[in-house]
């Protein structure tokens, strides 16, 4: 018994053209009608048809098709990347290859815009222009980098969060004066940046808000909090008496100097004195928007911002991309598209997100909804879509999901696809590693292929641990130096070793 999916239409004569391919069955075989088997050249010419009505300007070559290897795997690269993209995939299955592969072709392009999220700094050899790399590396300021950054180093300043961002890092919700400290925190914020405004005689002067990403000194803030925890009222009798704040805001002051005393958040509540000026937001933007030295794909290596700030940390850095994108006049926008690496960590399910967690999915939630209006692309990527949000993954029209071993993972695949689809999910698990199943509408039929190897690989290549026990040495200076900078937060050391002795 064979059990047959009806997945498109072909014609040998459509109107006036021939040999056509067309998604979605219209004509349905009889009973009892022969069946056909296409192999050979047939087979080959059809997989042909899949990307011949496509613009040679708008094809994205991904590889070969596993049925006919001959044959080129060519997607749609304008529909990929406008509605939306999940790569999946276990770990070990080829996923950060398939990432690499996309951005190594979206490379050769004229002016293209991606931002890679780096979450644990493999995608580094993309940047190695001297071995081939493409693109511009960043990575966000880390404890070792707060007295004399370097040019690649991105600082994230605390201004820049919007009010509800700022008070998810730093109010405690179960305090019962969290009402208080949030009305104070908020009015005095606004004040501080309305002083800013009038000084650099800015448009926003007059229209800001609490929100408004304008430069503000936090040591100001705390002046005016600790003024407001301290001071005392005055009764009838003119006497002294409790003042109205005093005491409500000693743990939120306490919290807020914890924040800046660790140098792990430097990068955002340590910033340099270069990100407090008015401008600082401008040059921010260009270097993402316009790509430094022409350098259409930029990696940001998110590998030393702390975990549990890591969420309002990538959802504050697409934010302010997207709502630069947004406030663009239409006729100036490029396109953008984010590539979201290692998603579970950030974009977890609603239900099991925290209150910092839900600041970025709101974020990310936001983007996948409305973006593709306003130019503004997402490639979600993980090992794990279980763990993934739902509003984001069904946002996404396209799928290049590779080897998934996971139950629950496949059962998230399947409830995305169409219906008629689903029974191809049925072969994630049988995936070869480099093997794929490309779904969505960035192709025309549903089919699994073998994706070219890219050129650039990132180094997150599985180690072939039986060879090396037989043949590495142990490096005691490697050991005494990742020892070093696990203490000093930074990854100095590790680039160093020669500098530390047993």
């Amino acid at each position: 018994m064979i059990r047959v999916t009806l997945i498109g239409t072909f014609r040998t004569v459509d109107g006036t053209r021939t040999n056509t391919f067309k998604r979605g069955a219209d004509s349905f075989p009889q009973i009892d009608r022969v069946c056909h088997l296409i192999d050979g050249a047939n087979l080959q010419r059809f997989m042909g048809l899949l990307g011949a009505g496509l613009k040679d300007e708008e094809k994205l070559i991904l590889g070969t098709f596993v049925a006919d290897r001959s044959a080129l795997a060519i997607a749609s690269g304008d529909r990929l990347f406008q509605r939306h993209a999940v790569i999946l995939g276990s770990t070990g299955s080829g996923k950060s290859y398939a990432a690499a592969l996309l951005l190594e072709r979206a490379a050769k392009l004229n002016n293209p815009n991606i931002i890679v999220f780096d979450l644990h700094g493999e995608y580094g050899p993309l940047g190695d222009i001297a071995n081939g790399g493409y693109a511009t590396r960043y990575k966000i300021a880390g404890p070792g980098d707060l007295e004399m950054p370097s040019d690649n180093v991105v600082f994230l300043p605390f201004w820049v969060l919007n009010r509800d961002e700022l008070l998810s890092m730093l109010l405690d919700r179960s305090d019962q004066n969290a009402p208080n400290q949030a009305s104070r925190f908020g009015f005095h914020v606004r004040v501080l940046k309305e002083a800013t405004a009038n000084m650099a005689r800015a448009m926003a002067a007059k229209t800001f808000t609490v929100d408004s990403p304008i430069p503000f000194v936090l040591r100001d803030l705390l002046i005016r909090l600790r003024d407001d925890d301290t001071r005392k009222g005055t009764g009838a009798s003119g006497k002294d008496v409790k003042g109205e704040w005093e005491g409500k805001l000693s743990r939120f002051i306490s919290r807020l100097e914890a924040k800046i005393g660790d140098r792990r958040y430097g990068f955002m509540f340590s910033p340099t004195e270069v990100t407090q000026a008015y401008d600082w937001l401008h040059k921010f933007a260009i270097r993402f928007f316009s790509g430094a030295n022409g350098e259409g794909i930029k990696i940001v290596d998110f590998s030393e911002v702390p975990s549990d700030v890591l969420p309002v940390v990538t959802g504050v850095f697409a934010r302010l991309l997207y709502d630069i994108q947004f406030w663009m006049q239409p006729i100036s926008r490029r396109p953008v598209s984010i590539f979201c690496d290692e998603a579970q960590l950030y974009l977890p399910r609603r239900d099991d997100a925290d209150a910092v967690e839900r600041q970025a999915l709101w974020n990310f939630e936001r983007i996948a909804k409305e973006g593709r209006k306003y130019g503004f692309g997402l490639v979600v990527i993980s090992q794990r879509p279980s763990d993934v949000s739902r509003t984001i993954l069904s946002q996404c029209n396209n799928f290049l999901a590779l080897r998934l071993t996971n139950e629950a993972d496949q059962a998230v695949v399947k409830r995305l696809v169409p219906d008629n689809l689903a029974q191809i999910i049925d072969a994630l698990p049988l995936l070869d590693v480099g093997e794929a199943l490309m779904l969505g509408d960035a192709m025309l039929l549903p089919t699994r292929v073998r994706l070219d190897v890219p050129k650039v690989r990132p180094s997150s290549a599985t180690r072939d641990f039986w060879q090396e026990w037989n043949t590495a040495t142990p490096n005691e200076n490697a050991t005494i130096a990742a020892i070093e900078s696990l203490r000093a937060q930074t990854r100095a050391a590790v680039e160093r070793p020669d500098l530390f002795e047993v």
